[in-house]
């Protein structure tokens, strides 16, 4: 029996018929024979429906993606129902597409890994539930993936990295630093307490109406505030970085949100425009939020390495640094925390863009690394469950506030 969290609401699963007849629509290779394990990999954490199937080396055979950026942006942020209806809507079709484009038949599968935590409760279920029906109708094991386990595991996709990395994961609805031990062997150092950044430059972004800018209106509230950040000054308005008298490697943004809504507000006042107009000034207020978010994170990183290097955690040269999730994306923060690792003698890594936001093909590498560790493969789905919320490894983050670490001021010229 499938059990749910209560938080799911209802959804409807697709029938074994229809499944049946999606598993018929591919054409067998029966000729054909892969010499490495394979792994389909299913993503519906939030508001991408992806899927990808990936061999144990890492070749990425086949991959596929549907975007709702459009469509929530009309709606000025994500709506989970709608977000679930999308998803419900092109699920079966992105799998196809993946599986076609790898030329695997569903019967060569090693296992499927699937996204199960942490996320939007409705969009998680649709996968999960998508997922189960295939697991039961080809017999294979099931692998679920913790979502920022997987953005963590990716460099080791792209890069030759070995155990143990310090890994900052930054995007729409997480912020947070940890040590990676093992495939699924984490110490959290450090999180949000409030909103994730991404999270709050799309909030930026939405109060300044970027979307109604010229150059802007199709872009996410990320990529408007750095692209108009590249015209404004950012020492037009002097935003203080959140959290400067606390030594730990929390992060915060909520206050900060307010204080440049406050901001916003007054300088409306003084343009004598009404909230929904694009402020003459939204070029130096993006240009300054971005740099007070860089800032931000690259400080609590910094405390990290040294605390992780205080403690005998990482080595004390040629430590890495991976830098993933949609914010990683971002160049200035980017640019930020490479004058991090240029000072404490670390090597900063990225995955390439397309594999920092989400994506089918980390949950397939995720669930690679997992059958290749033998760890968390199940045969049997009874009584699994998806997990809305769900912390990343084991917590150090008070022993690290207890540090007290102070770090040195680096200049930030970028």
């Amino acid at each position: 029996m499938l059990i749910l969290n209560k938080t799911a609401g209802v959804f409807s699963k697709p029938s074994k018929r229809n499944m049946y007849e999606f598993l018929r629509s591919f054409n067998f290779h029966p000729g054909k024979l892969f010499l490495h394990k394979l792994v389909l990999g299913i993503e519906t954490s939030c508001d991408d429906t992806a899927a990808a199937v990936v061999d144990e080396t890492g070749n990425v055979l086949g991959e596929a993606i549907h975007s709702q950026t459009e469509v929530h942006l009309k709606t000025g942020g994500i709506i989970p129902p709608v977000a679930q209806q999308l998803h419900r809507e092109n699920i079966q079709r992105i799998v196809q597409e993946a599986l076609s484009a790898s030329k695997v038949s569903p019967s060569e599968l090693s296992a499927i890994a699937t996204t199960i935590k942490p996320g939007l409760a409705l969009s998680l279920g649709v996968g999960l539930s998508f997922s189960l029906q295939l697991v039961d109708q080809l017999k294979k094991p099931f692998i679920p993936i913790h979502h920022m386990e997987a953005h963590a595991l990716t460099i080791r996709l792209t890069n030759k990295v070995e155990f143990p990395f310090l890994v900052l994961l930054i995007s729409g609805g997480h912020c947070l630093l940890a040590l990676v031990r093992g495939v699924s062997d984490f110490l959290l150092l450090g999180k949000s307490l409030d909103i994730a950044p991404g999270d709050m430059l799309d909030k930026v972004a939405r109060r300044l109406s970027l979307i109604k800018h010229p150059e802007c209106s199709t872009m996410s509230g990320g990529k408007a505030i750095e692209h108009l950040a590249k015209q404004g000054n950012k020492l037009h308005f002097d935003f203080k970085p959140p959290m400067q008298r606390a030594r730990n490697c929390d992060f915060s943004f909520s206050g900060l949100h307010h204080v440049i809504d406050k901001m916003i507000m007054q300088k409306e006042k003084e343009e004598g425009i009404e909230k929904g107009q694009i402020l003459s000034s939204a070029a130096d207020i993006a240009a300054a939020v971005q740099h007070t978010i860089a800032c931000h994170i690259a400080k609590r990183t910094h405390r990290a390495i040294l605390f992780c290097k205080q403690r005998d955690l990482l080595c004390q040269s040629n430590a890495v640094l991976v830098v993933s999730g949609g914010v990683a994306s971002n160049l200035y923060i980017r640019k930020a925390l490479e004058i991090v690792t240029d000072a404490t003698q670390c090597t900063l890594l990225c995955p390439p863009p397309r594999l920092c936001t989400d994506n089918g093909i980390m949950i397939a590498w995720n669930g690679v690394e997992r059958l290749r560790a033998g760890l968390g493969i199940l045969h049997s789905t009874e009584g699994i469950r998806y997990e809305p919320k769900c912390p990343l490894g084991a917590d150090i983050s008070k022993e690290v506030g207890e540090a007290a670490i102070k770090v040195p001021r680096l200049k930030m010229k970028i």
